[in-house]
């Protein structure tokens, strides 16, 4: 049942959460600080807590979602978790990898607790991409060999 409450609410707050990313300036003022918000109220009413271990890293935040279908994990190796988002984006499609990747805050605010850094690799916000792929590292740990899809995308790759 509470899972279940969490996911209505969850979709309901992703156009908001939009809205408020998708612009620059709205997002400095109200975005940014209403996803770091929503994810400092997802790691209360979930319960997160730290982890040392980096697949474990992974679990708690797969964990923070209302199904862990939504956010599978597809690998794990020694220093990376991967995983997708498959909950549809309202940024599916639109270009706008920059505004993903300020809605993400909401990601990367959870994960300063829990103990790790969080980057978007590929972005539903892409043209013709329905799921997006994420890492997970340990907070501090060299971020090498992650482009973060908003910085590949302004780049031309």
């Amino acid at each position: 049942m509470l899972r279940r409450l969490q996911a209505k609410v969850f979709q309901g707050l992703l156009g908001v959460s939009q809205w408020a990313t998708r612009d620059p300036a709205r997002n400095r003022w109200l975005g940014r600080p209403l996803m770091r918000a929503f994810g400092a109220f997802t790691l209360g009413v979930n319960q997160g807590k730290p982890q040392v271990e980096v697949k474990a890293l992974g679990e708690e935040w797969q964990r923070m979602f209302p199904s862990r279908k939504w956010v599978p994990i597809t690998k794990i190796d020694a220093d990376t978790v991967y995983a997708e988002i498959h909950q549809p984006c309202p940024y599916r499609g639109t270009g706008n990898v920059e505004g993903c990747h300020r809605m993400m805050e909401y990601d990367r605010r959870m994960m300063e607790r829990i103990g790790g850094e969080f980057v978007v690799l590929r972005s539903q916000a892409e043209e013709g991409v329905t799921t997006c792929q994420v890492a997970i590292r340990r907070k501090g740990a060299s971020m090498d060999g992650l482009v973060a899809a908003h910085e590949r995308v302004k780049a031309g790759g």
